[in-house]
């Protein structure tokens, strides 16, 4: 009989997550923005650093490389 009881606790509904959590306004969320942003921002910067040749082997032209290194980080 204690064995029942067990289980029918373990079947309860979840408490109801708040409404702060549901809009995603948790650390989690906003540490995964903040990480997100500080990545775009080193990769448009080791842009701004790579020669014209390694630009010319990915595609991507001196002013393009230039206009996209210069995007704030959150854009």
């Amino acid at each position: 009989m204690g064995a029942s009881k067990t289980m029918r606790g373990a079947c309860s509904p979840a408490a109801p997550r708040l409404k702060h959590e549901r809009a995603g306004f948790g650390l989690a969320y906003v540490m995964g923005k903040l990480a997100a942003w500080l990545s775009k921002r080193r990769s448009r910067l080791d842009l701004l650093e790579l020669t014209d040749e390694q630009l010319c082997d990915i595609g991507v032209s001196r002013s393009e490389a230039r206009r996209e290194g210069l995007r704030p980080f959150w854009d």
